[in-house]
């Protein structure tokens, strides 16, 4: 049993590993396949399969598209063997039942299209309650640059929301509870950098975040 309780309104750090840290993501198509997941699988009504519920769409366009979400992303980066997500929660057991539906559906998908079977992520899904604004603050920092703490450099099965909050592009990410703190995107820009390279060089600190 997890021990931690999600409240509806609150944000959680959710994050997960590959299963003996394997690779998760190995190109664009799985990273493309999974963000589309995270945008599918957030309603409270259950869709069944991808495949399915694009073909209906694709049919009966609006009438299916609309929807109650059971998150709302923050924030989120996609690494190949692991990923970190800052959720809040919008339903009550919204979270538990999107990341359910998130690792199901994408591990039935990885499975098929590499031809294995079995578990692909390490066990549940790990989560910390955001218990501050200065958490909050410094987290967003941590989850959208979270390639260059690892240096994973240009690899092509990387992606986040650094580009959502910085680079004005379309998403799926509730920015303003982060963004409507500070003046401008270059002053968000600015205490990211700074936030994350503090974080580098105070291991202790990248603990607090995971703990």
């Amino acid at each position: 049993m997890r021990k931690l309780k999600f409240i509806t309104g609150e944000y959680y750090h959710i994050f997960n590993r590959g299963v003996d840290k394997r690779i998760v993501f190995q190109d664009k198509k799985d990273l493309e396949r999974f963000l589309k997941s995270m945008e599918e699988f957030n309603t409270i009504n259950p869709i069944g399969s991808i495949y399915e519920h694009s073909r209906l769409k694709n049919k009966f366009g609006n009438l299916v598209s609309k929807k109650t979400k059971l998150v709302n992303f923050i924030c989120y980066c996609l690494n190949p063997n692991h990923y970190h997500f800052i959720l809040e929660q919008l339903v009550d057991g919204g979270i538990e039942k999107f990341m359910h539906r998130l690792g199901v559906g994408y591990t039935n998908y990885f499975n098929k299209r590499y031809n294995r079977s079995g578990a692909l992520f390490q066990g549940t899904f790990k989560a910390i309650h955001i218990s501050s604004n200065e958490y909050l603050l410094h987290l967003s920092a941590y989850v959208n640059l979270n390639d260059k703490v690892h240096n994973f450099g240009n690899l092509v099965s990387k992606k986040s929301s650094w580009e959502e909050y910085v680079g004005n592009k379309d998403g799926f990410c509730k920015k303003d509870i982060i963004l409507n703190q500070f003046n401008s995107i270059s002053e968000y820009r600015n205490f990211s950098k700074v936030s994350l390279e503090i974080i580098k060089e105070r291991k202790e600190m990248e603990k607090l975040l995971l703990e």
